[in-house]
């Protein structure tokens, strides 16, 4: 016997859609059913059915006023040919309770975050004005629960919803709806915390905030990737991320706005508030735009380990810019790979890719990480010597050349 197929989501989507379809017939057949009208402060028994059906909806309407009064008054009236008629409108009530709870929860439940650790936190903002039933979807999303229908019952029908106190929480991955009921009743909000070290890339730091439960790790590489609030950040179409170079390395704290924009516009203005109009004035001076001094910075990010390297390998580049030499800085290869790697070959260096400063004069289409103020400064206030090659040793400490031959003896020598 074969195993029963689950519905695909399509399929499940268009069942839950019809379903509240189906539940909006139902209310507006009872709507129609003779039944005795009680005016009560001036409303009937079909204002009240109208504002039960947004109700139970989720949409925006109060409870009925005076409701145990008037369902009283309401039975006190009832002939027995109106009794007959209630009795087959709360038959269709249930089945309107019944169609609604099967098709709010009959999508199937997708868990993002599923890999994360019981340990792990995820941050969740509460906000005035979410519904049940939109808090359930997004924390469903996040993997902080399993499934929506029992935190939305007792949220939305248990009335518990009314007691939630909006702002930031730490939640862990599928916690049970009671768990988050208490939590979101408590009060018991944080503020978030994080870190990004100098020298990471766009990759970097969505998996880093990621991993910290704060974003979405592809939400945040889409909206890096068209993500230019200033001017002087150039839209290349050959760019991976316009964003890149141009986040802030830096330690955040968020207490409001948990969510990829915000994160992406905070970083972006800390890293122009530190580009001061003297550093400005600098970059002019020296005939760099901010975008070349940007991209320049964080090849010297890439490239040294020590601050003392920084100035020197800038005046390398310079100086291979000024006589025509290709950069041939093997931190642009390893951009183009999927991860670190110690030691790039000569295969590697005919990757096709306008990044591949082996095969391309020039500066890349843009920065390959976040740059740090020392690699900034540095390139604004490059060495005066005349070196033209380096190597690094295996402890990250660079050894300098002025000719080729010089450079290969170094290579043998510390490679």
């Amino acid at each position: 016997m074969e195993p029963k197929k689950e519905a695909e989501p399509e399929q499940k989507s268009s069942i839950a859609t019809e379903a509240k379809q189906q539940a909006e017939k139902l209310l507006a057949e009872m709507q129609k059913l003779h039944l005795p009208k009680i005016s009560m402060s001036g409303h009937d028994w079909h204002h009240d059915l109208q504002a039960l059906q947004h109700w139970f909806l989720g949409q925006s309407a109060p409870w009925p006023e005076k409701w145990p009064e008037r369902v009283l008054a309401f039975f006190s009236r009832i002939t027995r040919r109106g009794w007959v008629t209630l009795a087959g409108s709360l038959f269709a009530a249930a089945l309107l309770v019944g169609v609604i709870v099967a098709g709010s929860w009959s999508e199937p439940v997708v868990q993002q975050r599923a890999s994360y650790n019981a340990d792990t936190a995820i941050y969740y903002q509460l906000k005035p004005g979410l519904s049940a039933r939109e808090i359930a979807d997004e924390l469903v999303a996040k993997g902080v629960l399993r499934s929506k229908a029992d935190f939305w019952w007792q949220a939305r029908m248990k009335g518990k919803a009314a007691d939630f106190m909006t702002g930031t929480y730490a939640l862990k991955p599928n916690m049970s709806a009671d768990e988050v009921i208490a939590l979101f009743t408590s009060g018991d909000t944080t503020r978030v915390k994080f870190t990004i070290p100098e020298g990471f890339g766009v990759k970097e730091i969505a998996k880093r905030l990621a991993d910290e439960g704060i974003v979405d790790e592809q939400e945040f590489l889409a909206k890096a990737k068209h993500f230019a609030p200033y001017d002087y950040i150039e839209k290349k179409g050959e760019a991976r991320y316009y964003a890149e170079g141009f986040l802030f390395p830096d330690t955040y704290t968020l207490d409001s706005d948990i969510d990829a924009d915000h994160i992406l516009k905070m970083m972006a203005r800390d890293f122009d508030q530190r580009l001061t109009p003297e550093l400005r004035s600098r970059a002019e001076e020296v005939h760099l735009s901010i975008f070349d001094l940007v991209t320049l910075a964080s090849l010297v990010e890439k490239e040294c380990r020590y601050p003392e390297d920084r100035a020197i390998v800038a005046q390398v580049f310079f100086k291979r810019l000024k006589v025509g030499m290709p950069l041939q800085t093997d931190t642009t290869l390893q951009y183009l790979m999927a991860g670190p790697k110690e030691d790039v070959s000569l295969e590697d260096t005919k990757i096709d890719s306008p990044y591949n400063t082996y095969q391309h004069d020039g500066l890349p289409p843009g920065p390959i990480a976040s740059p740090g103020m020392a690699s900034i400064k540095a390139v604004l206030y490059p060495a005066d010597t005349d070196y033209l090659y380096f190597v690094a040793d295996r402890q990250g400490h660079n050894h300098y050349a002025t000719n080729y031959q010089d450079h290969m003896a170094n290579v043998h020598q510390y490679r």
